[in-house]
């Protein structure tokens, strides 16, 4: 929350309420197609637990390759996804045509590097089953703090406006992705990941669908609602699109 959080800061800050409102309305589309995944991810996270609380290893080694497997796939179809409809979906929720190219900008550039917030979250997922949920923290604290930075840099020294804070998220979205392989691939416990073993193993990718899968609807039924509901605000133009997303991000 606190990458898209500190974009809005500073855009609404140092640029425009325009530029506030667009990277506001972009929330609830990422959130639309991020919210699948989580799901999925939340099916990873059941499975590798229960093999690693069985002492089941060999069956653990597989399930964290199939999850990131999994995830390697889903970060093409959703950076294509994301990339392609990303103006028509601005487009069929009526974004305000002051805000459109900026939205449309902004959106595009983060689907560009969502796949490093997609091996993020599920490297850290990967950890949290594992018992640690402290190096996840660590890694995301300080990714944000790279955000933030790379944010005023963009935006206040180089001009780059709403690009600049897409950029920097992508930037540090990718600081964290790297930070969490690192450690699955280094460490010297029983779950460390080799990538010559990454691929599928179809009894475990059938349990992580059936258990992730209702968790990735529930989430993408909530957040395509609020899409809606981002719908009904853009009818009454730039001004409630930005004062809409302000408080979202509050709340």
């Amino acid at each position: 929350q606190l990458y898209n959080t500190v974009d809005s800061y500073v855009v609404g800050n140092y640029i425009s309420s325009h530029a506030l409102a667009a990277v506001g309305q972009s929330t609830s589309i990422i959130n639309m197609l991020v919210g699948l995944f989580m799901g999925l991810s939340t099916g990873a996270g059941v499975i590798i637990s229960q093999y690693y609380g069985s002492e089941n290893f060999k069956e653990l080694k597989q399930a964290i390759h199939t999850s990131l497997a999994l995830t390697f796939v889903l970060c093409i179809v959703f950076t294509l996804i994301g990339i392609a409809m990303a103006h028509p979906i601005l487009v069929w929720i009526g974004s305000p045509q002051e805000v459109l190219p900026l939205a449309t900008t902004y959106l595009q550039i983060y689907f560009a590097g969502v796949s490093f917030m997609l091996i993020y979250n599920m490297g850290s997922g990967i950890l949290r089953a594992l018992s640690d949920s402290k190096n996840p923290l660590i890694y995301l604290m300080f990714s944000s703090v790279v955000n933030i930075i790379l944010d005023l840099v963009f935006v206040l020294i180089l001009d780059l406006g709403v690009a600049g804070v897409a950029i920097a998220t992508t930037i540090a979205q990718f600081v964290s992705a790297m930070l969490v392989l690192y450690k699955l691939t280094h460490t010297e416990e029983i779950y460390k990941v080799e990538w010559k073993q990454i691929r599928f193993s179809a009894p475990i990718l059938s349990r992580i669908v059936s258990i992730g899968f209702p968790a990735a609807i529930q989430n993408a039924i909530v957040s395509f609602s609020n899409v809606l509901v981002q719908s009904y605000i853009s009818s009454f133009g730039a001004a409630a699109v930005a004062g809409y997303s302000t408080t979202v991000k509050l709340d």
